[in-house]
């Protein structure tokens, strides 16, 4: 089976330093997997060079065996790859739903007419209403985005890029500013993400727990450089590993 997503010697160097360096990586479709790794090991900066904010100093990027090194962000996107950030991207001022519908028809390749009546976007408003209810946001649909509270806010911005119909999900440390009431609900939401396996899943978080429940394979980066890659278990064993966190992996931090 062709790796959905490879990486061949992937590296960016800002004058001496280089955030990643060399870094070889398979990721095989509809599987979930975690790149962990201590504070400054590259990994926000390896999501940013697989989904384009970054262009490499030397390697490769490809997605179903075509290269896509040098595409832009958007083209990326319409390959199929998606990116939640830390901090969250949607549009304020509209409704939830209207986010939402919005993606759904620019996936269709429909914009905004004037002169539409609302039944002839109805399956738009109709396949909205179906992502809201797989990231729990289904009774949201007329709130304004901007009085969400954040962790609905990260929900949001999942189900925008679900609309897109993205194979390759990079969750950038979803859990990133809730509070402790509002995690159980987006583990939730990730949850039913991957159970619907049609998906795969890069995953950057620091709560181990969260980490070792969804994940099926580990990479660890360090210093750089990809230091290890195995199931959850092993890597869990791995004095390797432990000795790259000085003494443990629940100190990981990005």
């Amino acid at each position: 089976m062709q790796p959905i997503l490879e990486t061949d010697k992937l590296t960016i160097a800002f004058g001496g330093h280089k955030p990643v360096n060399e870094v070889s990586l398979k990721i095989m479709p509809n599987t979930f997997t975690s790149i962990i790794g201590p504070n400054g090991a590259g990994k926000t900066t390896l999501f940013n060079l697989l989904s384009g904010q970054l262009k490499p100093t030397s390697g490769r990027v490809l997605m179903k065996g075509k290269e896509i090194t040098h595409l832009s962000p958007a083209k990326r996107t319409r390959l199929g790859m998606g990116r939640s950030f830390q901090i969250t991207n949607v549009f304020p001022s509209l409704t939830v739903q209207e986010n939402v519908r919005l993606a759904v028809q620019a996936q269709a390749g429909v914009y905004y007419n004037l002169f539409a009546t609302p039944k002839k976007h109805a399956h738009f408003e109709k396949r909205a209403q179906e992502l809201l209810e797989t990231v729990l946001l289904g009774q949201k649909g007329d709130s304004l985005a901007k009085n969400l509270a954040h962790g609905e806010k990260r929900k949001l911005e999942i189900a925008m890029l679900l609309a897109l119909e993205t194979e390759v999900l990079l969750l950038d440390e979803p859990t990133a500013g809730m509070s402790l009431e509002e995690v159980p609900s987006i583990l939730e939401v990730i949850r039913q993400i991957k159970n619907q396996g049609n998906r795969t899943i890069l995953l950057i978080e620091h709560k181990m727990d969260m980490v070792l429940s969804f994940s099926e394979r580990l990479m660890v980066l360090f210093n750089g450089k990809l230091l290890a890659e195995d199931t959850p278990e092993n890597i869990m064993r791995s004095e390797l590993v432990q000795k790259a966190y000085l003494g443990g992996l629940y100190d990981d931090a990005s």
